[in-house]
């Protein structure tokens, strides 16, 4: 056991050196700006076959930091995640081709507007839709928090159809060529770069609720960064630089281009080997992500979870009552909703960040150690009373008797359920997504953004899963092996 105890602490600390050996390192004479974005964007933001963030987007924020003297550090979060981070004050700003609405400049303070664009409809090439009145009774998809779901959910009694809504423009774009929706609503500058670029789906609506993009920071907070964004757009306008990051991603020649490498890529490099092969790096990066949200949130949920159990197996009122109440809570809220709560909701309380890995880490701890201390606590409960009652009847106290004869056949009756709980451990590792922790999960989506290839990629995603949850079970078996020699 000491071995085991040592051989957990020796991971732990190995772990936790890695991820403080790879922080990055900041040159102090310049201030860095934490920025939101959702890498599902095209042609604003998007991965492309290296797996750098570019797009309009992202060279606009990279040249206005230039000129203006900072950094700007991207976290790919997601549009809906981006916009809840930011109303947290857990990043500085969002640039994500987010729509200047009277509705959203309550909450935040947008810069000059740096792109138009309106809301089009778009449906599958073969399909009857030819406009607004033939989605009666239909089902449309859209993204969530977009103005696009703001304009369909607007007239949607009008015309007669429902609304499904999706966290990704992939999965939105994916239904309706997949027959499960009649049509989508996006900004019109999206779908026709879509369309010019091999996406699969026509346009079949003039562009209306025109409206402009901005960047935005949180209301009357960050006001020099505003000003720095502000200043540095002027700038590039004023050189020319504006209208070739433009030209860069939506004009005639750069949309021929990527049409043409997605073709290329069609034809050579989107088998399953292919896909492995230009996504290598990407992927190994989300499984190193995914392996230490598990092993660390194993090792704190462990910790966690056998206090709170022997908590509730000492013979006071308080401690067994303490000990239910954490249990009943942490293992009754959805994992997603204590995730959020954690990332977003208690940065709002207290106005002190929380990085995505410590709340990732917090959270995991939380709920499966709940579930490790329930059965941690039914694990002693299962020895028989008269183990207890024989060692205190030899002298022992309650303690040296709990250490000496009821652990060591509780431990043997909890093993089982330590293996479950490192399963599910790490799958649940995937839902940290949602705040932005590059994991295989965001990978995965990260990926499909730019190949549109839904299920090659997350057939690989799977079984990656499958084979590090495999060795995660052999190693467990032989833990469980040495403990019952």
């Amino acid at each position: 056991m000491k071995k085991i105890i040592a051989l957990i602490s020796c991971m732990f600390g190995l772990f936790v050196f890695i991820n403080v050996y790879h922080e990055p390192q900041v040159n102090a004479a310049e201030k860095t700006y934490t920025i939101g974005t959702d890498v599902t964007f095209p042609p604003f933001v998007y991965a492309d076959s290296n797996n750098n963030y570019v797009g309009i987007d992202m060279d606009l924020i990279r040249a206005i930091a230039k000129e203006e003297g900072f950094k700007a550090e991207i976290k790919p979060i997601g549009f809906n995640a981006a916009v809840q981070s930011l109303s947290s004050g857990q990043i500085d700003g969002v640039i994500a081709g987010m729509t200047i609405t009277d509705e959203r400049r309550q909450k935040f303070d947008f810069s000059t507007p740096y792109y138009k664009s309106g809301i089009v409809m778009a449906v599958a090439p073969k399909g009857n839709i030819k406009g607004l009145k033939d989605l009666k009774g239909k089902r449309v998809a859209v993204k969530t928090g977009t103005a696009g779901a703001t304009y369909a959910n607007s007239i949607k009694d009008r015309y007669g159809f429902r609304t499904v809504t999706f966290d990704d423009s992939d999965n939105v774009y994916n239904d309706v060529k997949n027959g499960n929706s009649a049509a989508c609503f996006d900004d019109s500058a999206v779908l026709n770069y879509g369309v010019k670029t091999g996406l699969g789906l026509k346009v079949v609506t003039k562009p209306t609720d025109i409206g402009s993009y901005g960047f935005a920071v949180e209301k009357g907070k960050n006001k020099e960064l505003m000003a720095k964004f502000n200043s540095g757009l002027k700038k590039l306008k004023a050189n020319g630089q504006y209208n070739k990051i433009v030209e860069k991603y939506t004009g005639e020649s750069a949309t021929a281009a990527q049409k043409k490498a997605s073709a290329k890529a069609d034809s050579e490099g989107h088998t399953f080997i292919g896909l492995i092969k230009q996504n290598k790096s990407a992927i190994l990066d989300g499984i190193f992500e995914t392996i230490k949200l598990t092993v660390v949130s194993i090792i704190c949920a462990t910790i966690f979870g056998v206090l709170i159990g022997l908590l509730g197996v000492l013979p006071s009122k308080f401690a067994r009552g303490a000990s239910t109440t954490i249990i009943y809570i942490f293992r009754g809220l959805p994992l997603l909703v204590l995730a959020l709560f954690i990332y977003n909701g208690v940065p709002s309380l207290t106005g002190s960040k929380v990085p995505a890995f410590v709340a990732g880490i917090i959270t995991l701890t939380l709920n499966e150690g709940a579930y490790t201390a329930a059965f941690v606590k039914g694990g002693i409960d299962a020895v028989d009373s008269g183990q207890m009652e024989a060692a205190r009847s030899l002298g022992l106290p309650f303690g040296r008797s709990m250490r000496k004869v009821i652990l060591p056949q509780g431990i043997k009756i909890m093993i089982p359920s330590f293996i479950n709980q490192f399963i599910i451990t790490l799958k649940d590792t995937s839902i940290l997504s949602i705040i932005g922790i590059l994991e295989l999960t965001q990978t995965g989506k990260i990926i499909i953004a730019r190949n549109l290839e839904g299920f090659k990629i997350w057939t690989i995603i799977a079984l990656i899963y499958l084979i590090i949850i495999t060795v995660l079970t052999l190693l467990s078996k032989w833990v469980e092996r040495r403990i019952n020699d």
